[in-house]
């Protein structure tokens, strides 16, 4: 990949996106597209994001081929584009300029305050979370975030102030290349090990990020709850570098200390520097999300922002697509979706949805992402789903990629601590909504989890549910209901 160093925006020219339609993509062709550029792409299939990228003026083709790529353009992929895709090819090939989604990434916020949202789990909603507090203080940020906010339906923005606020991919390392000025870590696992190959790699990944915002004067933010990163805040304060730690622990800089658990959302308090800030109501469930905020608050106030503003800027936010999504609700069954793919973010979202779903149950869907993640965590992925009531297990999503042996939803589902009658592992796509409705009663929650395709399945258990209410109600009335 081409350095950094000698690239800046006005010099990119034409860009071409490789994968457009993606997350983090979509979001840097946008802020490419606002700040004046040439923009076209490519995705393997149509989509939302991509028919947002048209209508602000981009050219966007479904399909790859050489020849959609302008003269003397800059290439930019992601690094789930293979060599052997014909436009990476083809730019190869003709000596055009390549660019990773971090090194472009890099470059749009070179002239920028950056801020970079670090972590094994939570970075989309802590980003999302940062960015809707600023804004309410009256800032206008810039920012890339791997998911839309509800509050403008845009995962990225092209701001007129000089912060910007991006989602920090440590998946593959490109983390490291942002120059960020402030950073938070909301936690530290053992993840993406098919790129690190060891948790000792993923901690000395995240020195890195910390050494490195110390390097250029800044503040990082992490989470002492959680024991990877209270181990980096220890090392990053031995390497000199500014640190603010937060959480329920005594220990913490910025203590939690919780109110209310019940309902849709946690009410909590945050001791700052010995003060105690007024409750804090949030309208997104569980612990995690406590933490999140407490995250964003922390590192608004190290940015300069009050207090009050950034509190109640955290309470309005409504969250983000894909993180306890609510899909709908029929036949007194509320189902949501959430891009949990990791035993802890499992967890962390069942015991939100257990706040959320009172007297009633959980009934869940799980599709593994990857085959080397369901070999890794097979047991813990087991015991995370034995926190809901009902469980249907689908075979692993993982396009393109070579079978483990073991690493399979049937043998996942088996790990699952629940009586059989409450397990089910099912192949077949389109018999998993039966399950899930089949299985809901009235004052239940149905969700549907993974980082694959599974998100598509709301809407058919929604259809089956309200089919199974006009039918009650029909039976109830003695009269025919047309199907």
């Amino acid at each position: 990949m081409t350095t950094t160093a000698a690239v800046d925006l006005a010099s990119l020219g034409p860009v071409h996106v490789v994968g457009i339609g993606g997350a983090g993509m979509s979001g840097i062709a946008k802020v490419l597209v606002s700040r004046g550029l040439v923009v076209s792409g490519s995705d393997a299939k149509d989509s939302r994001r991509v028919a947002a990228l048209r209508a602000l003026g981009a050219t966007v083709s479904i399909g790859h081929d050489a020849s959609q790529i302008p003269a003397g353009a800059t290439v930019i992929v992601s690094t789930a584009i293979k060599e052997s895709n014909p436009e990476l090819a083809a730019a190869r090939e003709q000596g055009l300029r390549v660019l990773s989604r971090a090194e472009a990434l890099a470059v749009i916020m070179a002239d920028s305050k950056a801020v970079a949202v670090s972590g094994t789990h939570g970075k989309t909603t802590t980003t999302s979370m940062l960015t809707v507090a600023l804004q309410h203080c009256g800032a206008d940020p810039s920012f890339v975030i791997g998911s839309e906010l509800n509050e403008s339906g845009s995962n990225a923005h092209a701001g007129t102030g000089e912060l910007f606020i991006a989602e920090a991919d440590e998946s593959d390392g490109s983390f490291l290349q942002l120059g960020a000025f402030a950073g938070i870590v909301t936690n530290v696992e053992a993840d993406h090990l098919d790129y690190w190959g060891s948790l000792e790699a993923v901690e000395r990944g995240f020195d890195d990020f910390a050494t490195g915002i110390g390097r250029r004067g800044g503040f990082i933010v992490i989470c002492q709850d959680d024991p990877g990163a209270a181990a980096l805040a220890s090392r990053a304060r031995e390497s000199g570098v500014e640190v603010h730690t937060y959480g329920e622990s005594h220990e913490a800089d910025n203590r939690v200390q919780v109110i209310n658990t019940k309902g849709n959302g946690w009410t909590f308090e945050v001791v700052v520097k010995g003060v105690r800030t007024s409750a804090i109501q949030l309208q997104v469930p569980g612990q995690h999300n406590m933490l999140n905020a407490t995250a964003a608050l922390v590192c608004g106030l190290g940015l300069g922002f009050g207090v009050g503003e950034l509190s109640e800027g955290l309470a309005a936010f409504s969250g983000t697509r894909r993180r306890f999504e609510f899909r709908g609700q029929a036949d007194g069954v509320r189902i949501y979706d959430d891009y949990a793919h990791h035993p802890t973010e499992i967890a962390a979202t069942l015991r939100a949805a257990r706040d959320a779903v009172g007297d009633g149950r959980l009934v869940v869907a799980f599709q593994a992402h990857h085959y080397y993640r369901t070999a890794l965590f097979s047991q813990e992925f087991g015991e995370a789903l034995g926190l809901a009531d009902e469980v249907v297990v689908l075979e692993v999503f993982a396009p393109g990629e070579d079978p483990i042996p073991g690493a399979s939803g049937q043998v996942m589902a088996s790990k699952v601590p629940l009586p059989a009658e409450h397990v089910v592992f099912e192949p077949s796509w389109s018999a998993v909504p039966g399950h899930l409705a089949g299985r809901a009663r009235p004052g239940d929650i149905v969700m549907t989890l993974g980082a694959g395709d599974i998100s598509m399945m709301g809407p058919e258990v929604l259809a089956l549910l309200e089919r199974r209410e006009r039918d009650a109600r029909g039976s109830d009335s003695g009269q025919e209901v047309p199907s």
